[in-house]
């Protein structure tokens, strides 16, 4: 209740012309944290879970964010008793994920690997950018597609749900 009251003094202020800078965001954080609950999961176990992830963007941040999303996901799934089946088609800009990945990068890499997620890579967009596959993180010529869009089209027809979190 005390961020509320903050909050308002703080509209109020800005109203009357006032310029304040609020003291209350770390209260936000401590008053969100107080009222985390481990999740009260009410259905059955999640079962087999078979998912598209496609990677487009040379954007590190985005990039990041989806191997964080894959992680948190199979661990989630681990804890409720399912399986999760993970493809990550890397097509367009997506494969500079594999390009010269830094050792933060290699390591996460690395670990979805051995817990099963599958790293394709699009053959039209290797051609167009002149990259050879020998060059990107063990890429082997078995993780090649013909094209990245049509994989991801092709799996979500095989009932992989595409999951392309970007906001």
């Amino acid at each position: 209740m005390q961020l509320y009251k903050k909050l308002a003094l703080t509209v109020l202020a800005s109203s009357l012309g006032f310029v304040a800078l609020p003291s209350f965001a770390a209260d936000a954080g401590a008053e969100a944290a107080s009222n985390y609950v481990k999740p009260n999961i009410q259905h059955e176990s999640y079962g087999v879970l078979k998912v598209v992830v496609p990677i487009t963007t040379d954007d590190k941040g985005v990039q990041g964010m989806k191997m964080r999303n894959i992680a948190n996901g199979l661990k989630a799934v681990d804890e409720w008793k399912g399986k999760f089946e993970v493809t990550v088609v890397l097509y367009a800009k997506g494969l500079t994920l594999l390009k010269n990945p830094d050792e933060k990068v290699q390591k996460q890499i690395d670990m979805l690997r051995s817990k099963g997620v599958h790293f394709e890579v699009c053959n039209n967009s290797l051609a167009e950018q002149g990259i050879d596959f020998h060059t990107l993180y063990n890429v082997t010529d078995a993780d090649i597609v013909p094209s990245g869009f049509a994989e991801v089209a092709y799996l979500q027809a095989k009932k992989h749900f595409v999951v392309d979190p970007m906001n």
